[in-house]
């Protein structure tokens, strides 16, 4: 193995904590769709997921908190709002940005909240849809991540419309699944990065 895929993970440098999972976080009722807070960029496709939550009114059963300017560092404020929006919500909605794979895609799974991401290509040389069929987020769709995918934020609409129809025990075990998902990601990960550095590094000192 030439290279050795690493997730991007949580924004520790933002200060997102590490997640004590608890029974409210399993069981409660959620009282958000879904959320997005974050930096809408201009001409970017989180431009037309605003337009498209706006249209059919599910800006107002989805926690939106949108800016214009990228903050490198949060308030604490702006952090317990951030953490209260994935707890409250059922979905996270995961746009691209300068990179398909982000910090809330983890974050997301942290709070047992369903990543909704958009699976496109960006500017760049880090990979190519028409040759590799898994890109981008071939790391996370390799090992079955229980996400939502999606191509187009045109296909949002009837993923929430399906979503009001989904009952609190069916969520239960979704979330469940994802927050056993993703704890088994973090063990795998970290497991074939040990086997990657003994193999590479310290076979030959045993030798």
């Amino acid at each position: 193995m030439d290279v050795f895929q690493w997730p991007l993970g949580v924004a520790t440098y933002r200060n997102f904590p590490v997640v004590e999972v608890n029974w409210s976080m399993l069981h409660n009722e959620r009282p958000y769709l879904c959320n997005f807070v974050g930096t809408v960029y201009e001409n970017s496709s989180r431009q037309a997921l605003m337009k498209i939550l706006k249209q059919d009114g599910n800006d107002k059963l989805c926690w939106v908190s949108a800016r214009e300017q990228w903050q490198p560092q949060e308030t604490n404020e702006s952090l317990k709002n951030y953490q209260d929006a994935l707890l409250q919500s059922d979905l996270t909605l995961c746009p691209a940005g300068v990179n398909t794979e982000c910090y809330r895609i983890y974050e997301a799974c942290s709070y047992g909240s369903v990543p909704v991401v958009e699976d496109v290509m960006t500017a760049g040389s880090c990979g190519n849809s028409s040759v590799y069929l898994n890109a981008p987020l071939q790391l996370l769709k390799s090992m079955n991540a229980p996400f939502i995918f999606i191509k187009n934020w045109k296909e949002l609409p009837a993923i929430l419309e399906k979503e009001k129809t989904i009952n609190l025990e069916e969520k239960i075990q979704r979330r469940k699944r994802l927050l056993h998902w993703y704890q088994h990601f973090k063990t795998e990960l970290k497991m074939r990065f040990t086997n990657i550095l003994e193999s590479s590094f310290l076979k030959n000192n045993k030798n």
